[in-house]
């Protein structure tokens, strides 16, 4: 009995962190990112611990469209996307440093 009320609990906590535990910054891209046409594939924001620091994800969403990392609020990179596929080539080793994953939010809204 006791495991599936803990099934149940578990199962109905959000997803997505409140968003007053996110910076102000993250807030706003995922704000600004809701009031755009729907992404294919959907629009997600990831954390992960990359060099000693927190920092913020949005994969590319599209072609040759650049993915972001954020951390303090400012874009730091863009790891791949773009025209050649691999960002900008300032941190071309995330993906293989990047730790501990976290999905923050994803759009769940739908075509």
């Amino acid at each position: 009995m006791s495991i599936l009320i803990l099934t149940v609990i578990l199962g109905c906590q959000e997803k997505n962190p409140k968003p007053e535990t996110l910076p102000t910054c993250i807030q706003q891209v995922i704000e600004s990112i809701k009031k755009e046409n729907i992404w294919e594939p959907p629009a997600r924001v990831l954390r992960y611990e990359y060099k000693g620091q927190e920092v913020y994800y949005i994969p590319a969403r599209c072609c040759d469209i650049p993915s972001l990392l954020i951390a303090n609020c400012d874009t730091i990179c863009s790891p791949d996307g773009g025209f050649t596929g691999k960002g900008d080539g300032r941190c071309p080793e995330f993906a293989k440093e990047a730790k501990n994953e976290t999905l923050i939010w994803q759009d769940e809204r739908r075509k």
